[in-house]
């Protein structure tokens, strides 16, 4: 049997595949009971933060992400819409906050924000830091001068996933490189915001691929201070449409081991949580998931209703996390960052 985990004194940015590898082919009690015992070193085992995510700019995206419903290269019945008003978004952030959201996150189907978006996204950044929440956003790729826009607006997170392995991405996604992925994480942490960044799985990828991924995200400079990880959510008319289902235990031992290479990380149950039962949940959580997305609909896919979820926390024994929010747009504090380093 393995020794129990304990915290090391500094995190690592050195994983191998190999030992990725390794970690995710453990016994799964094994590797439930290290991702555990890492989990209670850095966490409260029993507190989960809790997000709301709102699409405020849906449909008609000219990527080709192979599990996207919003791409326009795709007949999925989704009906384009344009971006927002400022204050419909912000009375959706107040009703996330009311219903016991800590950060509202923002979508928006974009391949990247043009220059006339600008003006009204920071506004909403400005807004929902003004009721207290966390804010977050996602638009497709920044520049640097769009990072730097955000940052000084007060944005705390940017979400930018990296999706799956290298090696694998070709397969999903051939309108943006991954060198661009990560030439966007490291604007978002040149200008001072913390980083949201994960993957799907359940597209087709080998346990390799898996592994792949979280080498990629557990060694970048600074570990993502969020880590979703998805379950593809299958959407009919997109290329993935019929990929068959993702082993259960192999969605847990993703979690487990993305606690694991990334300790001080909150890793976040995000799409695919409307087809996991409440034992999935339960496994999950104790594997070292401790943020969720919150609400009945992720972006256009759904999610379990915000009561199911806060019984389910009620019968576990889990608390929401609470934190308070400065109201002040946060300093940037530029950070050495090189995206070319880390991109093979």
């Amino acid at each position: 049997m393995n020794a129990p985990a304990t915290a090391p004194a500094t995190l690592r940015h050195d994983w191998s595949r190999g030992e990725i590898e390794a970690l995710l082919a453990l016994p799964f009690n094994d590797l439930l009971f290290r991702a555990h015992s890492v989990h209670r070193a850095y966490f409260d085992p029993n507190e989960v933060q809790v997000s709301t995510l709102l699409s405020i700019k849906t449909g008609a995206c000219p990527e080709d992400c192979a599990y996207c419903p919003q791409s326009n290269r795709y007949d999925t019945g989704l009906e384009a819409e344009k971006l927002m008003e400022v204050d419909k978004v912000l009375a959706q952030a107040q009703a996330a906050k009311s219903s016991g959201a800590t950060r509202f996150c923002m979508g928006a189907a974009w391949r990247s924000p043009k220059a006339r978006d600008m003006p009204y996204v920071v506004a909403m950044v400005k807004g929902v830091r003004e009721l207290g929440l966390e804010s977050c956003m996602t638009l497709g790729m920044l520049t640097e001068a769009q990072a730097k826009e955000l940052a000084e607006a007060g944005l705390d997170y940017y979400n930018h996933n990296l999706d799956t392995s290298p090696e694998y991405y070709g397969e999903v996604i051939t309108t943006r490189t991954y060198s661009d992925r990560l030439d966007t994480l490291g604007h978002v942490r040149e200008a001072g915001m913390k980083v949201c960044s994960g993957g799907i799985v359940g597209m087709g990828e080998s346990q390799r691929d898996r592994a792949g991924l979280l080498q990629q995200l557990a060694n970048l400079p600074e570990h993502p201070e969020s880590v979703p990880i998805n379950m593809l959510v299958r959407v009919e008319g997109t290329p993935l449409a019929d990929e068959a289902d993702l082993d259960p235990f192999d969605f847990i031992r993703t979690i487990a081991v993305a606690r694991i290479l990334m300790p001080a990380s909150h890793v976040r149950l995000s799409a695919g949580r409307e087809s996991m039962n409440e034992q999935m949940h339960a496994l999950a959580y104790f594997a070292g998931a401790n943020s969720i997305f919150y609400g009945e609909k992720l972006l256009t896919t759904p999610n379990p209703q915000a009561n199911a979820d806060m019984a389910l926390f009620q019968r576990l024994g889990i608390r929401p996390e609470q934190r308070e929010v400065d109201s002040a747009p946060a300093v940037p504090t530029p950070q050495f960052y090189d995206a070319a380093a880390v991109a093979h």
